[in-house]
Order: structure tokens, then sequence, then C-alpha cells
């Protein structure tokens, strides 16, 4: 069986998760730990970032190298266009989404942690003791953007990724309520990359991450509750609708005890 060594709420992790649905692939998930299970990752596939994918002796990392994989390996139903043209926007767009949905929608997310105690002790692994998630809570909204700054995850990147993903969700809208796909009539990678990489500005309804019932369909403020990006929130849940499984399905089976593998190190 496929295994892909993820973290539950990475985009490029999701992006997988959805294409290994969509191709009707069964496949196990294994939890890495944060910090020493991507030690042992690092030995496996030469990086820490998830996702991973090994299959069998074949181990790829990068979600658009998987992509490339999954497609090569199992060409049914495939998510790379045939046609030059049309393969060109695919991967122009997959790659658009990658640097920009990707990257700022991370951006966006931390800058509503940072100002949601309620929301940032939440996501906590149910793993995390409760005195951690306390003091977590606590922390004061401003204090984290201070030494969020520091890293580039501050006020001012914040709203610079709010502003561009504004614009992003505007041009999304505009093309999926023209047509059923981004790229015409067929599914592609463009559209499960938009797709997965968009969890974290609002989080699909239904059993399709392992998060606290009340967060699923809820979204970061301003992002994920604007009236003006509903059609395209609505196009990405029945893209979920049809082609992701939700938990329980036959396609997806979690780790041991259903909880974050601990790996040990050599």
């Amino acid at each position: 069986m496929l295994e892909l060594y993820q973290f539950e709420l990475s985009q490029f992790s999701e992006k997988i998760r959805l294409i290994l649905d969509y191709k009707g692939l069964e496949y196990k998930k294994i939890e890495v730990t944060p910090g020493i299970g991507q030690l042992d990752l690092y030995k496996m596939s030469g990086q820490r970032q998830v996702p991973v994918l090994k299959d069998g002796d074949t181990v790829i990392s990068d979600s658009t190298e998987i992509a490339f994989y999954l497609d090569r390996k199992f060409p049914a139903k495939p998510i790379v266009p045939v046609d030059s043209i049309q393969r060109a926007q695919c991967l122009i767009m997959e790659e658009w989404a990658d640097e920009s949905i990707g990257l700022k929608g991370r951006t966006a997310f931390v800058g509503a942690l940072n100002q949601n105690p309620n929301f940032r002790t939440s996501i906590l692994p149910k793993e995390v003791p409760g005195f951690f998630k306390n003091l977590l809570g606590a922390v004061p909204g401003d204090v984290l953007d201070f030494f969020g700054s520091g890293v580039g995850l501050g006020g001012d990147a914040v709203k610079y990724a709010q502003r561009g993903l504004k614009q992003d969700l505007e041009a999304l809208t505009a093309i999926v309520q023209n047509q059923p796909y981004l790229l015409g009539e067929q599914p592609t990678l463009a559209d499960f990359s938009v797709a997965a990489l968009s969890i974290l500005l609002k989080f699909p309804g239904g059993d399709y991450l392992d998060i606290p019932e009340y967060l699923k369909g809820k979204g970061i403020p301003g992002l994920g509750d604007n009236a003006e990006y509903a059609p395209f929130f609505e196009w990405r849940d029945r893209l979920y609708l049809d082609f992701r499984q939700q938990s329980g399905g036959s396609s997806q089976t979690k780790s041991d005890n259903d909880s974050p593998m601990t790996i040990e190190i050599d």
C-alpha cells in the first residue's frame, strides 16, 4: 500500500490526498511527529518537509513531484492534460497556486491564530497537554505578532498576504462561475492544487480533515466568510463532494490508534 507521510493540516499534503482519492488509490496516512519525526523523514527522503510518498522502495518528496509520479504510474483518470497548451496552463496554474495561495494562505492563517486564542489552541494535536494549551492561549496576540515579525509572519506580512489572497479569490471566483473546472470540462492538477491549498482560508465541511467539529466550514475572517468569494468556496466544496473520501472511506487509513506516529531515531 502507498504510504503518505504528512501533517494533517498541511495544504500540500492535502493536495496529494485529493489526488489519491480522485484516482481511487488506497493509501495509509502516517502523521509525522514535528521535530523528531522530521529527522527520520530526512533520513528516508533527504528532506524534512511533508508530504513524502513511499511506494515500496520508491520514495518521492515534494507535492508536485508526487503528483507527476502518481499520474505516470496510475494513468487512469489523468490529472495533467495531454494537449500541449492545456498542459502548460495546468502547470503554470499549479505552480502559481503553490507560491501564492499556499504561502500567503499560511501567513494569513498565522495572523488569524495570533488574534484568536480559542482558534489558536483548538488546532493543536490532541496529545498536547492541557496546561500547554492554556499557556499558549493566554499569550496576547500582539506578543505573537512581535515574534512573528522576526520570521516574516508579523502584522505587515499578514496584511500583504490578505490583500494578495483577496485578488486571487476574486480571479478564481470569476473563472469557476463560467466553467466547471479551472481549465474547462475536466478536473486537472490545477483544480486539486487550488482546492487543497485553500483549506486554511476556509476548512471544508464534512469529515475530510481531522479537526474539531466546530471548525468545519469555518474560515479566516474577511476571506472565508466574504460573500464575494462564496462561489469559489462552493465550487471547492463540490469538488470535495465529488472526489474526496471522507474519514472512514476505503481509500484512507490512518496510522495505528489514529494518533501521530512517533518515529524513533537511531
